[in-house]
């Protein structure tokens, strides 16, 4: 094992006393292997610690987690494991999933670095958030593919940054399962690779229903998409095809409100050329209500947090030792004064902060100014995207028109490239705007996929973001391998 995968993968579990290494954390012990036959036989995977495990403790970076066993593993783990994947290990992540730089973690956590290292005396900068582990753990060659999650951009920016490939599926696409809820209704398990191929096939194997998931889509669903893109692209080569060759017919959207003052992390101009002559054509889009998906996001995000964190307070997770502990100085601890405790203990900053914003979204006093119209701001959103597409949406299959629109939108996936690791832990609001580009999809449900395209004038990977209708991740995976052909070429 090379060192650098001491500092990237972690058990999540806490050090051991006969610990000596540099850092507390490595690859888990007991990690394991899927049949010796199956699509991904041989093929090495690492998870998110946000995803349930049986082999170690899913803690979600949290110290109010860390004794936490799973009794089952997620439907996305089973599912790796039936189709004959190795688990490696489980990555470090932002704690709860709530963060974009993969900083939040406990004290005793050592940092994720990011591993594209332009040259040996650049100063480490971070992997990416919330699922920096797993974007690094690819980046570095630990493993072929990783799972994380992606509540606003968790997968794609880290994806960006380390310069690996990643996968925001469609809503309810993949099962949620077993996976630790940060906010319901944005959720999904989305998935980094080297290629765009690698990212493929997890994702074919990942998804499929679950009745276990009430937002995982049902099979009549699926068929719906799949009929409407087959109507749609009966024109165009057959999307399975490696090695595209043709762009025959695809009409990409240039949104209007994603363009970057920096040149070096705009669309490349000679990848648009490339797109061109591949046959597909571009359009210039509006779509005004991205202005407003930011603060949106943030939010219903932490109004669904504050909801879901309330079941963590000491009474099951957490460490035993710790739920055992009496109030220093006191012979009695009610159950309320033990749950403040913990709860003020266990919890990091950010999540902290979270909490309390989305208690006050909620309340009497800001329902109606602030969470509701939050809401109206998402329906905004997916109407704009709505009015946007040409391939309608699978509940709404009269909405699109078919004449007009586009069939996937192109843009930047950060405002910048990877920030420095010693970043300071009060800059909330810059860390907050790295999801400028990322939380539109997420609010919207659509699936968005991440593919390097370029190196920024720092020698640090910028990834570009492919978004697409509901149910159409073919398009997308279609769309990146013409993409990442142009990149590996240039």
């Amino acid at each position: 094992m090379r060192p650098s995968c001491r500092r990237l993968l972690a058990t999540a579990v806490t050090p051991s006393a006969s610990q000596t290494g540099p850092t507390p954390y490595s690859w888990v012990s007991n990690a394991t292997a899927g049949p010796s036959t199956g699509r991904l036989a041989g093929r090495t995977l690492a998870i998110k610690d946000n995803i349930s495990y049986t082999e170690a403790p899913t803690s979600s970076s949290s110290q109010t987690l860390q004794e936490y066993h799973p009794p089952f593993n997620a439907t996305c783990v089973t599912s790796l494991l039936d189709a004959g994947a190795h688990i490696v290990g489980q990555t470090k992540m932002d704690e709860f999933g709530m963060g974009s730089l993969t900083s939040h973690l406990p004290p005793f956590y050592s940092p994720v670095h990011n591993p594209s290292d332009p040259g040996p005396e650049e100063p480490p900068r971070s992997a990416g958030g919330s699922s920096g582990g797993s974007a690094a753990a690819v980046a570095e060659g630990s493993c072929w593919a990783a799972l994380g999650t992606d509540t606003g951009g968790s997968v794609r920016l880290p994806a960006s940054y380390c310069g690996v490939v990643g996968l925001k599926p469609s809503y309810g696409m993949i099962s949620r399962h077993g996976v630790v809820a940060y906010a319901d209704s944005l959720d999904c398990v989305g998935v980094l690779g080297g290629t765009v191929d690698s990212v493929k096939e997890v994702f074919d194997i990942l998804s499929h229903p679950d009745e276990r998931d009430m937002t995982c889509a049902s099979s009549l669903l699926r068929r719906r998409a799949s009929e409407i893109l087959d109507s749609h692209f009966t024109s165009l080569p057959p999307i399975e095809t490696s090695g595209t060759t043709s762009l025959r017919g695809l009409r990409i959207g240039l949104p209007l409100q994603t363009h970057l003052p920096r040149p070096n992390l705009q669309l490349p101009a000679s990848l648009l050329e490339h797109l061109k002559q591949l046959g597909a054509t571009l359009h210039a889009v509006d779509l005004p209500s991205m202005r407003m998906a930011l603060p949106a996001y943030y939010v219903l995000a932490s109004a669904e947090a504050s909801s879901n964190l309330g079941r963590f307070g000491g009474g099951w997770f957490g460490s035993a030792a710790e739920r055992g502990t009496r109030a220093a100085g006191t012979e009695t601890e009610t159950g309320d004064e033990r749950r403040r405790r913990i709860r003020t203990d266990g919890f990091g900053r950010e999540v902290k902060k979270r909490i309390l914003a989305g208690t006050h979204a909620l309340s009497a006093d800001a329902f109606n100014n602030t969470y509701l119209k939050a809401l109206y701001l998402r329906r905004l959103l997916r109407r704009d995207f709505a009015d946007t597409f040409r391939i309608p949406h699978p509940l709404s299959p009269g909405a699109a028109a078919p004449n007009h629109g586009v069939d996937i939108l192109l843009h930047p996936t950060a405002i910048r490239t990877a920030p420095p690791l010693d970043q300071p832990k009060g800059s909330g609001e810059s860390e907050y705007l790295q999801d400028l580009l990322t939380v539109p999809a997420s609010l919207a449900g659509l699936p968005a996929m991440s593919v390097p395209a370029r190196k920024g004038d720092d020698g640090w990977p910028v990834g570009v973001s492919v978004v697409g209708q509901w149910g159409m991740e073919e398009v997308l995976f279609w769309a990146g391998r013409a993409i990442e052909s142009w990149h590996n070429d240039a």
